[in-house]
């Protein structure tokens, strides 16, 4: 929807393919499973949907939604200790993701020049052998559908953009038109993902802090991790996770155990003790990291370009899919600005700019998760090595230094690149370390912690 949303602005007619029939509001739907695990937007996935479709925010928050701000509304334990509650650098949207997916598609869907084919497959692309394709290669022309009925056809486009996610088949159809696929990473810890609705305690349904408890990847047993996440409805969105060895399981009775007994610390389970389950218990493994270097290729079609999950698929418990998607449709659009509607080797732009927000969020993600056994076919490499090792040392610097915890934020909350982290001062103060000592628990208030502990509190 952002990528038509981005694209409206140069084309007379934008075309939407959709497997589903897409609800009016914000329900579920078949081919967006994960809906059901935590997500959220942070302040650089936001901004984005801000530029590409104004009133975005206002409409969240109007409908339920919570904007939390990092890391005053946090309580996080890290691998390094607790995170202090530092005043905010920046921001969370927090709602449910058929809250956020219904908002944004009901204003891209109303304007008149964005039409949506639903219940129809996109099965392979059309072309023209080498004209006007970069380095030779040919263009793209249009796309190959197929209807519920099962019937075939073609629509002939000036660009086609492929957001069909996880499941995208553009390598495939790359090879048969006769071009080379792209390399490809996988980081899979094989985790697993447990998650469920609850209903917070009266008093806790406005202005409660993210809960969060992560893993420890290097700390030689499954990583287990868990999230609390304040959404629309005085609701609590609750996402538990596990490496192999580690997984939660499916059963609704065995949810608050796992968080109670399986975390670093049992503050999610204890919270959850005086919750009410509203959902039962949705479990999902597909949750490795995947990344299509589209933008390495020698050769790239004319009028093709590939964003969201279907360039790259991050673990979700980092929270940045939808904020680099968003971004992702942003550099789109500012990219047929700069080099105008139909220019010679415009996609082939297009590819390496979105390669710039994947690359930000692809180094938070697998920096972490590579080091779980078997994650990779080779363990980390050297790079990967050395980067955590630095990364380590400002988490702990962060932990008792606010000015280094908001230069971590700037990079995790997507507003800022990872060179950021690289500056004289912040090599200086990696070095010192923290100035203030370790907190010895979770930093609750008092009245948090009064607003949790019970159904009518």
């Amino acid at each position: 929807m952002l990528a038509a949303r981005a694209l409206a602005e140069f084309a007379d007619v934008v075309t939407v393919v959709e497997r589903d029939v897409l609800p009016a509001g914000p329900e579920r739907r078949k081919n967006l499973p994960q809906a059901r695990h935590a997500h959220l937007l942070w302040s650089g996935g936001a901004r984005a949907v801000e530029d590409l479709v104004p009133g975005t925010t206002e409409l969240l928050l109007a409908a339920g939604a919570h904007r939390l701000a990092v890391t005053t509304d946090m309580v996080a334990l890290s691998p390094k200790g607790w995170y202090r509650r530092w005043p905010e650098s920046h921001y969370m949207i927090l709602c449910s993701r058929d809250l956020l997916d219904a908002t944004v598609r009901a204003q891209v869907l109303d304007d008149d020049r964005i039409t949506l084919l639903e219940r129809t497959e996109a099965v392979g692309l059309d072309s023209r052998d080498g004209t006007g394709g970069t380095d030779g290669t040919l263009a793209v022309t249009g796309v190959r559908l197929r209807g519920v009925d099962g019937e075939e056809r073609t629509l002939t486009a000036d660009l086609v953009v492929d957001a069909t996610g996880r499941a995208s088949r553009t390598p495939q159809w790359l090879g048969a038109l006769g071009l080379p696929g792209p390399a490809r990473r996988t980081v899979d810890s094989g985790l697993a993902y447990a998650s469920r609705i609850y209903r917070a305690p009266k008093r806790a349904r406005q202005g409660y802090p993210v809960v969060n408890v992560l893993a420890d990847q290097r700390a030689g047993v499954p990583g287990r991790a868990g999230v609390l996440l304040p959404i629309e409805g005085g609701q609590w969105l609750v996402t538990l996770s596990g490496t192999t060895g580690g997984e939660p399981s499916a059963a609704d009775d065995d949810f608050v155990r796992f968080a109670r007994e399986e975390l670093r610390h049992p503050i999610l389970g204890e919270l959850l003790a005086h919750a009410e389950p509203l959902t039962d218990v949705g479990f999902t493994r597909t949750t490795a990291n995947r990344r299509h270097y589209y933008e390495r290729l020698p050769a790239w079609p004319e009028n093709l370009t590939v964003l969201g999950d279907a360039l790259a698929a991050y673990n979700p418990i980092y929270g940045h899919g939808m904020s680099v998607a968003a971004q992702s449709a942003l550099a789109l659009r500012e990219v047929i600005r700069r080099q105008g509607w139909g220019s010679p080797g415009l996609a082939r732009r297009i590819q390496k700019a979105v390669a710039g927000p994947v690359n930000a969020a692809w180094d938070l993600a697998t920096g972490q998760d590579v080091f779980y056994p078997g994650a990779t076919r080779n363990g980390p490499t050297l790079r990967e090595r050395i980067v955590a090792a630095y990364v380590d040392r400002l988490l702990h610097t962060a932990m008792g230094n606010g000015r280094i915890a908001r230069r971590l934020t700037d990079v995790t909350s997507l507003q800022r690149g990872g060179h950021v982290l690289l500056a004289p001062s912040v090599l200086l103060a990696a070095a010192i370390g923290p100035l203030k000592p370790p907190l010895a628990g979770p930093p609750l208030t008092t009245g948090e912690r009064e607003a949790a502990g019970g159904p009518d509190q």
